[in-house]
């Protein structure tokens, strides 16, 4: 793992510190503290095979953390611990969500806050299972930034996928969701009449644009005024295939980290409530100069910085 994290030394001093130089690769759970930031690596895309996707996304994780370790440190107190990658070798994805899940709730039992770096967008469920299992009491409010539902039933001989996530999650109880970036285009009638079912609210990429802020802010403060803890989760083909050529279904018409997007994302991430956050389907087989994983990193790193 040492190899990942490098990047240019300035100089000891916290000033000069950057990503790089304050993690620590870490197995021991009974370590993790209130001031944690928590990663795994979800180097899994079994549930894009079986979902038909473009396979690669299992090699992400370590790409992201390459692109994570220059930035600089801003807050004096950053502390990340890197867990390492969870893998899934031999095609038993139910087993590796479970395993992950189990591992996201140690760190929020002590405080922690959980990133995760897919991988397929079959992380959700295994990241949501943790946070359910962690606060089973608790009432858990999702936002995915999407340009899916992945609200598709299993297919029989097929199993979970990386398109079943909030089929699954609906299957644990009420679901309590909100989908930002759905693309028509990219949703069947029965896809949407199924997030109408399980009451899962969404905002259209359409929707997405600087003068329209108000209402997305409006939609986004009551899920989080609604639920006791939150799940951020960014599936990265919601991005325009000119940002984000690295996906595992890629989107010419998808949205942009532009000043609108920035607006409502930071918005998100200053809720005292979120606990959880992963980024999906970043496939650096088919990435150009990295561009995808770069836009992922950068993503996450704004929540270190809040």
């Amino acid at each position: 793992m040492n190899t990942i994290w490098q990047g240019r030394l300035d100089g000891a001093d916290l000033l000069y510190h950057r990503i790089f130089q304050r993690v620590k690769e870490e197995n021991n759970y009974d370590l993790v503290s209130t001031k944690d930031f928590v990663l795994h690596g979800f180097a899994v895309d079994e549930g894009v095979r079986r979902n038909k996707g473009r396979q690669g996304a299992k090699d992400a994780p370590v790409v992201i953390r390459k692109n994570m370790a220059n930035f600089p440190v801003i807050r004096p107190d950053f502390s990340l611990l890197d867990f390492g990658n969870i893998m899934c070798e031999d095609g038993r994805l139910e087993d590796v969500q479970q395993k992950l899940a189990k591992n996201v709730s140690k760190v929020l039992l002590k405080g922690g806050k959980s990133v995760v770096l897919g991988g397929g967008h079959e992380v959700t469920y295994a990241h949501y299972l943790g946070l359910k299992t962690a606060f089973p009491e608790q009432k858990i409010g999702i936002i995915n930034i999407d340009a899916h539902f992945d609200n598709r039933m299993p297919e029989d001989g097929v199993g979970a996928s990386s398109g079943t996530g909030f089929w699954q999650i609906a299957q644990e109880g009420e679901i309590n969701s909100l989908h930002i970036g759905i693309q028509r285009n990219s949703n069947t009638l029965k896809l949407f009449d199924t997030a109408h079912q399980y009451k899962m609210k969404y905002i259209l990429a359409d929707e997405l644009f600087f003068e329209n802020l108000p209402s997305v802010y409006q939609r986004i403060n009551d899920l989080l005024e609604s639920v006791d803890y939150v799940y951020l989760t960014i599936c990265m083909d919601v991005f325009n295939a000119s940002v984000a050529p690295g996906v595992s279904a890629s989107a010419y018409n998808g949205i942009f980290a532009d000043a609108a997007f920035m607006h409502f994302y930071r918005h998100i991430l200053k809720s005292e409530k979120l606990l959880a956050l992963d980024v999906a389907e970043v496939n650096p087989a088919y990435d150009i100069q990295d561009r995808t994983a770069r836009l992922a990193a950068t993503l996450v790193n704004e929540w270190f910085m809040v």
